[in-house]
């Protein structure tokens, strides 16, 4: 099983020394993922619940400093080689995909086809509010941005008319490099964000999901795959747990699970930041070995 790593972009993993330090890190010990994450807006005081915690709060704070994930990844790219790296996840809805598309492609040719893009939809009203976009039929929104993006990263010129977005014979290059596509991860552990996931991407990012669920939302991907004419084993599956131990990684194997995603902040200092990154390689990878 693959081992990625989501601990870039906030708090102390939002400066660039520790970046640097855990990006390398990670390369060097085996970590086969970079993973980083998206808000462009927190509030004090949130109405709106968390959906990845018992208590339904985030636990960053509103005050924390939380980079623009594909801006700090191209900072992690641009220290690594091999290294793949993925946005965990981008609210997609809350952009105007003609940019994402332009800034996805860019990255995933800045980093030799690194790249994957993870999307999601959204959780916080007032984020959507801040940004002036409707929070209502965000899911149907991020739909058809993603289709656009697609039109976008295929075509040359492209064109696109939906009810969110419309462009006509406009070129948007860089294209991505692996044949004009970029592999697209949907997160959310919903079964509409399951759904949405088979249908319209190459796989599931599941964040804070308890290790006594993965089976249970494994068994609901294979379920629309089933139904959506699709392989399990051709859709690709990581999860991030909310308890999990290294003594699970039989068993998420085992559910179809490719990615376990450690989730973690670093510390402040670089050379104890790729101490702990090795730490947890020794913890999580070479253990097994």
């Amino acid at each position: 099983m693959r081992v990625g790593l989501h601990a870039l972009g906030i708090g102390d993993g939002a400066r660039p020394e520790v970046i640097r330090a855990v990006a390398t890190a990670a390369e060097t010990h085996g970590f086969a993922r970079l993973w980083c994450g998206e808000h462009v807006v927190l509030v004090d005081a949130p109405v709106s619940r968390y959906p990845y915690s018992e208590d339904g709060r985030i636990a960053v704070p509103a005050d924390e400093d939380w980079l623009d994930p594909l801006l700090a990844l191209s900072f992690a790219a641009a220290v690594t080689s091999r290294i793949e790296l993925a946005t965990g996840v981008l609210l997609l809805p809350e952009h105007n995909p003609v940019v994402v598309a332009k800034q996805a492609a860019t990255l995933d040719v800045l980093s030799a086809g690194r790249f994957s893009l993870g999307i999601g939809v959204g959780w916080s009203a007032e984020e959507f509010a801040a940004l002036g976009v409707p929070f209502a039929r965000r899911g149907r929104r991020a739909e058809e941005y993603l289709a656009a993006m697609r039109t976008l990263w295929a075509d040359d010129p492209a064109s696109f008319a939906g009810e969110f977005t419309r462009f006509d014979a406009v070129r948007v290059n860089p294209k991505p490099l692996r044949g004009g596509r970029l592999p697209v991860m949907v997160g959310g552990n919903s079964d509409a964000a399951l759904r949405r996931a088979v249908m319209l991407a190459d796989g599931w990012y599941g964040f804070n999901v308890p290790a006594a669920d993965v089976g249970s939302r494994v068994a609901v991907l294979a379920d629309e795959c089933a139904r959506h004419g699709r392989a399990l084993d051709d859709f690709a599956v990581a999860v991030a747990l909310s308890d999990g131990t290294p003594q699970h990684l039989p068993a998420l194997a085992a559910a179809g699970v490719a990615e376990l995603v450690v989730v973690g902040g670093p510390p402040p200092d670089p050379d104890a930041a790729a101490t702990w990154v090795a730490e947890l390689a020794r913890t999580w990878i070479h253990r097994r070995e």
